[in-house]
Parts: C-alpha cells; structure tokens; sequence
C-alpha cells in the first residue's frame, strides 16, 4: 500500500512539475497583493488549461478554521470503512461543551439526539468549533487524521491542537497549519473524486458546497454558479480556498495571510478587502466576457 501512495505522489509532482505558470494572471495577482501589511499566499489553478500562479505556495500559515477539511477526511473515512454511518444518531452531553463564539451545537441540552450527517454540516457550513472538535475526536484524534493526511502526500497540511507531539506547532500556528499550495491540492483531489473513493469525495464537495460565510471571495462570484468553499478567520491570519464551477472556464484558488496588522472583524478588514478583490479579478479573468 505504501509503494502504490509512493507512486501516486511521484506522478503527481511529476504532473505538478509539467504545469506552466500564468505569467500575465502572476503580474496581476502580484500587483494586487503588493503593500499587504503581512505575509500572503496565493495559489491558483485553471482547470481548463492545467496553468497555475504560485506565490508563497508552499509557505506554512495558520489554518484556522480551513483545518476543519482533515477533520472532514478523517470522518469521511471511517464512514468509508464502515466503521461510522453518515446518517447515524450521536448523543450530546455536556462534557462535549465548548463556548467560544456563537457556536450552535455548544447551545444543545445534555443528552440530545443529532444525526453525524448535520454535525458534519455545522462544523463545515456555520464553522461550528463544538460540532468540529466533537468529530476530531470521533475521527480517531489530530494523531490519526495527520496520518490520513500524510498517506494521501500532504506534507504540510496538520491538526495542531489536542494532539500529542504538536503543542510547539500550535504555539506558532494554532488549531492546523497548511499551506495554499496544498490546501488547493486537497480541494481539486476532492473535486476530481480522488479522496477515498468517488463517491466520499462527492459528499464532501455537497458538504463544502453549503457555505453560510459567503461575503469574501464568494461575494465576487454570481450565485448561480456551484462552488465549494471553506474559510478560516484569527486576529492575526485570514484565509479561504475555494473550487469555482464555472461553465467557461473552472477553477480553484486560496488565499492565505498572517501576521496581518489590521486585526479588525469588520467589512474593511484589509484581508478580506484583498480576498474579495483577488476572487473578482480571477472570475473576471476566467470568465468575463
């Protein structure tokens, strides 16, 4: 099994390594994300035309809530073992409670019934933080996802928190750590139905396709079309990955900050400002007339 993921991985740099950069989208990207007051990476992929633009790809960022996309594989491969059921009930107790910020699940009385489905829902649509360290835990722990994680080739992509042996990785970028490069990665292998199986990586993109946080990148896209999403938000780092569906010309990008100055939580954070802007200027770029 290990030589068969060994030979995967070798193919997929070796198909990495044949990708053209954009370099007129590059300028323009670049030319966007100058005087940042921060550290940002970006990565695109046109789908349609197998070119990327690269810029601080492979730099680690915090993830915040994108680490919810391991969690995310490492239930859905339980459920592909048979050893969890999708539409199973799960039992609420209080010692689950975690209450910070507006989490839903965290509100529920003791002893309440919910379905593993509509936890798996919260913590990917609302970015429930009591729904997403519930399915840590029924994953197997940070310990066993990494390991999924690493099976599949990702080398960077981590849960810190609550796991052994990562509390030095937490200290510098808390709850996961990522990179834009693979966190775009992890995003087209679901879309390509590469995770697991085609069917698991079907319901994950549903899953990542029912996004309530739709006001950075996804506010620069026309609602009719599909996308999968997910985001991530801390004082100091903002960030998003994102698959566009576009009958034109489809694509995916993500946008990672830290160690951002602007710190606010309004509308005109400067991070978000950049992501809106970044994912305006790729669907015009794309599929403008």
């Amino acid at each position: 099994m290990r030589l068969i993921l060994l030979f995967i991985g070798i193919a997929f740099l070796g198909k990495t390594e044949a990708q053209k950069t954009d370099k007129k989208l590059e300028g323009e990207i670049k030319q966007l994300i100058s005087g940042f007051h921060g550290v940002t990476g970006v990565y695109v992929h046109d789908l349609k035309h197998n070119r990327i633009v690269s810029i601080n790809a492979d730099t680690i960022f915090p993830t915040a809530s994108i680490v919810k996309m391991p969690i995310l594989l490492g239930i859905m491969q339980k459920i592909s073992a048979g050893e969890l059921d999708y539409h199973q009930h799960l039992i609420y107790t209080n010692d689950l409670f975690y209450d910070e910020g507006d989490d839903v699940l965290s509100r529920f009385k003791d002893s309440s019934a919910i379905e593993l489905g509509k936890v798996m829902m919260l913590m990917l649509t609302i970015s429930d933080n009591c729904a997403s360290l519930w399915l840590q835990k029924l994953a197997g722990g940070g310990t066993r996802i990494n390991q999924i994680m690493d099976s599949l080739g990702f080398r960077i992509t981590r849960v810190n928190s609550r796991t052994p042996g990562r509390e030095a990785n937490r200290a510098i970028y808390g709850w996961g750590q990522s990179s834009p490069g693979e966190i775009a990665l992890l995003m087209e292998k679901i879309v390509k139905g590469e995770v697991f199986s085609r069917e698991a990586s079907d319901k994950m993109l549903r899953l990542l396709g029912r996004q309530f946080w739709d006001e950075e990148a996804l506010s620069a896209i026309p609602a009719g079309v599909f996308v999968a999403d997910k985001n991530g938000a801390v004082d100091e780092s903002r960030n998003e990955v994102v698959y566009v569906n576009a009958k034109k010309n489809p694509y995916i990008f993500s946008i990672f900050t830290k160690n951002n100055t602007d710190q606010s939580w309004d509308k005109s954070n400067e991070a978000w400002v950049m992501t809106r802007k970044l994912s305006a200027l790729l669907w015009n770029y794309y599929n403008g007339n």
